[in-house]
């Protein structure tokens, strides 16, 4: 499927890292970094930090996401945010169904697929996680998780609200753990995703569909992953915390 008709999406995931100032200051020394990119880029702050983050990212190529949002627009849910108080403050996109929500917090995969309606109902875009553990990987049955996650997440979505969605695949045995998939392996389930996007929506809406890989994609692999047909950016974690580190990720979807 032509590559050409999608442009790449590198976001970087801070995690509970960063208080409002380190923040800006990450912002302001990215930047001059990554002024010139091709792809898109996002930071996907803290609730803390956003609206530091979109100070200081105003006027600048830089976009800013939040981590997380609720499904429902107001109510007795303590410590969750609407999407609609994202969507208020200015904040363009928000993470859905990160494999540390579903791991740490209860996530499954119909609260990620109430979670992505409500926040295309607000009009964020949605990065959208999916992925197997590693024993699901080693008994064989990835495609059937990821295609099962996926197709879940996506119930009632639209073709035109899917252009509102990049999907990152995140293999769970790679995310914080310094082990990464080959990219032959990742390049293989971006492809099942989107064969899967293709059975759903047909292959024009396949082709334009934003497919990331996200397991500890770094400025060392990022080139050779970012070469695979199928992968259209990252989701990046520690290496984001780091300025020239991520700006040396942006700059490997130009090659």
């Amino acid at each position: 499927m032509n590559k050409s008709l999608r442009k790449p999406v590198i976001a970087g995931n801070w995690k509970m890292n960063n208080n409002p100032a380190q923040a800006a200051a990450l912002i302001e020394q990215l930047k001059p970094l990554v002024k010139d990119a091709s792809c898109e880029v996002v930071a996907c702050v803290p609730y803390i930090d956003l609206h530091a983050a979109l100070k200081a990212a105003e006027g600048t190529n830089i976009q800013i996401g939040a981590q997380n949002c609720h499904w429902a627009a107001s109510g007795a849910f303590t410590g969750e945010i609407p999407a609609a108080m994202l969507k208020e403050l200015g904040v363009p996109y928000v993470i859905i169904g990160h494999s540390e929500r579903r791991q740490y917090f209860g996530e499954t995969d119909l609260t990620v697929r109430d979670r992505t309606r409500a926040a295309l109902d607000a009009g964020l875009k949605v990065i959208l996680c999916v992925g197997e553990l590693k024993e699901q990987r080693l008994r064989n049955i990835t495609a059937e998780v990821v295609r099962m996650q996926t197709k879940l997440a996506l119930e009632g979505v639209t073709e035109k609200e899917l252009e509102n969605i990049v999907i990152a695949y995140e293999p769970v045995w790679a995310i914080g753990t310094g082990l990464t998939a080959t990219p032959e392996q990742a390049n293989e389930v971006n492809l099942l995703i989107r064969q899967l996007i293709a059975e759903l929506y047909g292959k024009a809406a396949a082709d334009k569909t934003v497919i990331q890989y996200g397991g500890s994609m770094n400025e060392k692999n990022a080139g050779e992953l970012l070469a695979m047909p199928d992968i259209d950016g990252g989701l990046i974690g520690g290496a984001s915390l780091a300025a020239e580190k991520f700006a040396a990720i942006v700059t490997a979807t130009k090659q």
